[in-house]
């Protein structure tokens, strides 16, 4: 049996997948526009194949409305259809914390105090499997992010 010839850097982070880092895309975006543009991420990843159980969309301001609809039912509700994990997640980053990994993530920076989205934004890159999408504005992020995204 041939022995696989080395893939230099590639090889150790293969042997350490929690250690690799999924790709970040910035969608510019006002806040009152965040939402909206974090829609249109959603839109675009099932429409070229994902799975809706991958994704997961953190707002830092007002929550999603179907969050808010789905809360209205009450907590165990909610987490219940997280937990299943059969179609798109709304989380507001005041509990994102509580929401597992998924594939992709989607946080839209549409407001709220300048915390929300400095713990919004590490906490959404460390649960990302393969994708970070962020919408809002670029400045903020890369502030909170502390490098150019």
């Amino acid at each position: 049996m041939a022995k696989p010839a080395p893939s230099g850097p590639a090889a150790p982070a293969a042997s350490t997948p929690a250690a690799a880092t999924p790709q970040i895309q910035l969608v510019p975006a006002s806040p009152d526009g965040a939402l909206d543009a974090a829609e249109e991420a959603v839109d675009l990843l099932l429409e070229s194949g994902r799975a809706p159980g991958d994704v997961l969309v953190i707002t830092t301001g007002e929550q999603h409305p179907w969050a808010a609809h789905e809360l209205s039912f009450g907590e165990a509700s909610y987490w219940a259809q997280h937990d299943a994990g059969d179609d798109v997640f709304y989380a507001d980053a005041s509990v994102a914390e509580r929401a597992a990994a998924r594939p992709v993530i989607v946080v839209a920076v549409n407001g709220g105090p300048d915390t929300a989205a400095a713990d919004a934004l590490p906490l959404a890159l460390s649960r990302a499997g393969a994708l970070l999408i962020v919408c809002g504005d670029p400045q903020r992020i890369n502030s909170v992010l502390g490098a150019g995204v």
